[in-house]
């Protein structure tokens, strides 16, 4: 592996070096034909403020303005990189977007490159994401994120030591939740199969089961089963009425 010469931080790795230049420049079109590309790009003082302003950069070798420096300089080579590993420090906060004076959004390029990344079931992103596979099998067969049961130290180290102090407690927190959903800590409060079947036909028309089944087939499998017997209920709770 060898660093970029134009200063880009992160190696480039040896497996997307072998990708036909073809496909990174096919890939590169379609993070800047989404519809939102040109109103997260101006243009960049290269003044820092955004890198400087980063949590992520804290913490990791991450940089906003790379995100910024690349696509203003078109190379494809550094962005179909970035979007094997690279892309996953940005931690979403759009403080970046925040400070620039230019107004650039290098987290809403992110979001972009992170969807492309995702629909094109790179191996690098699936690797990434299967840690939280968990986490998206209950939002999308509850409608809600989490249970607390699952905020445990060992799953999240990087979160830090206050993470155990708040998880031995965490029983005696939800029980004084004034309400009856706070009270369990095993599992989340569900949605109704009203509001479900609306986040289904969202996910349906928007392409997240189909992006989904490239990402994770096994967990495709399992989420859909339910989709389709909550469907079936649905359908037959309006036939019952029309009766």
């Amino acid at each position: 592996m060898e660093g970029h010469p134009y200063g880009y931080n992160i190696p480039i790795s040896e497996k997307t070096k072998e990708v036909p230049w073809e496909e990174k420049v096919r890939v590169y079109e379609e993070v800047k034909s989404d519809f939102r590309f040109k109103e997260f790009l101006f243009g960049c003082l290269n003044c820092g403020v955004c890198t400087a302003s980063c949590p992520s950069n804290r913490f990791f070798d991450y940089s906003p303005r790379e995100i910024v420096q690349r696509f203003l300089e078109e190379d494809v080579e550094v962005i179909y990189d970035m979007m094997h590993e690279y892309i996953w420090a940005c931690s979403q906060c759009f403080t970046c977007w925040i400070r620039c004076p230019f107004v650039n959004n290098p987290g809403g390029l992110v979001i972009i490159m992170r969807e492309v990344a995702v629909r094109n079931a790179f191996e690098a992103t699936k690797d990434l994401l299967k840690p939280y596979g968990r986490v998206l099998l209950k939002v999308m067969t509850t409608g809600n994120q989490l249970s607390a049961d699952m905020l445990q130290p060992d799953f999240f180290p990087d979160w830090g030591p206050k993470m155990q102090d708040n998880m031995e407690n965490v029983r005696a927190k939800r029980m004084a939740i004034p309400f009856d959903v706070g009270k369990s800590v095993k599992t989340a409060w569900e949605v109704s199969l009203e509001t479900a079947i609306e986040m289904y036909t969202i996910w349906r028309e928007t392409g997240i089961f189909e992006m989904l089944e490239k990402l994770d087939p096994n967990l495709y499998n399992v989420i859909m089963d339910i989709v389709e017997e909550n469907e079936e209920r649905w359908e037959e709770l309006l036939e019952e009425e029309e009766e």
